[in-house]
């Protein structure tokens, strides 16, 4: 299915579970968390993971209730070595120390159906440490592969990003990274934008994001407005 049908498949899905959980009709179990969404690009690390082109994407999340450990699982649309969509299972630890928010993270990713031959898993860890005071937030990420997907062998991602928060359901972030990479291009991304709550569980953001690099046979590191709605329970 083209991606631009997949994406309006995919809206029309959510609108329909937002009516339904209105009506009071969808419940999970204790402890699980869902979010699905869907966007006119695929953006990651600034660079889009398809082209250009419109996904979609659904997330389960599972914290057992005790401590800070969480898990995930979730499934999102990709152009990536003939594959159309990439899998990923994730656990992860969040603790808060000194008032700053923490998590640490482990991640494995694997692309469906790829061509053969392709290097279709890889390994990802992230670190996160954040802060909020009032309306203001800031937040600073490091991630690391030891060989990524595809023809990416290991790289690092450093992100450093702040946000302001202007209304209860508005706010506005801007974030710049570096990403050095054996066998691919290192570049410098950056992005700004605003995410409104629609609703209690309905979300949209609209942002810019823009790279240092300049490969005309290569749109993924074009700039780009992309829109993206987010549905959680």
């Amino acid at each position: 299915m083209p991606r631009p049908v997949l994406l309006a498949a995919a809206l029309v899905g959510l609108s329909a579970t937002v009516a339904s959980a209105q009506d009071g009709g969808f419940n999970l179990p204790d402890g699980f968390g869902v979010e699905l969404g869907a966007g006119t690009d695929n953006r990651s690390k600034a660079i889009s993971k398809t082209q250009g082109d419109a996904y979609a994407y659904g997330i389960v999340d599972y914290v057992p209730g005790t401590g800070d450990v969480y898990m995930s699982g979730s499934i999102e649309g990709v152009d990536s070595s003939g594959a159309d969509w990439e899998t990923k299972l994730l656990v992860g630890w969040a603790p808060q120390f000194a008032g700053f928010d923490l998590d640490f993270n482990a991640a494995h990713k694997w692309l469906i159906d790829p061509i053969p031959g392709t290097d279709n898993g890889a390994w990802e860890f992230t670190a996160n440490v954040s802060r909020s005071l009032g309306p203001a937030s800031a937040r600073v990420q490091y991630q690391y592969s030891t060989d990524a997907l595809g023809q990416t062998g290991s790289f690092s991602w450093v992100e450093g990003r702040v946000g302001w928060a202007f209304t209860p359901r508005l706010e506005g972030t801007a974030a710049v990274g570096r990403r050095e990479q054996r066998n691919s291009v290192d570049y410098t991304g950056w992005n700004v934008g605003a995410t409104y709550a629609l609703t209690r569980n309905l979300d949209l953001d609209v942002r810019w994001y823009d790279t240092d690099v300049d490969l005309p046979a290569d749109n993924r590191y074009n700039e780009a407005l992309v829109a993206e709605i987010r549905l959680g329970f």
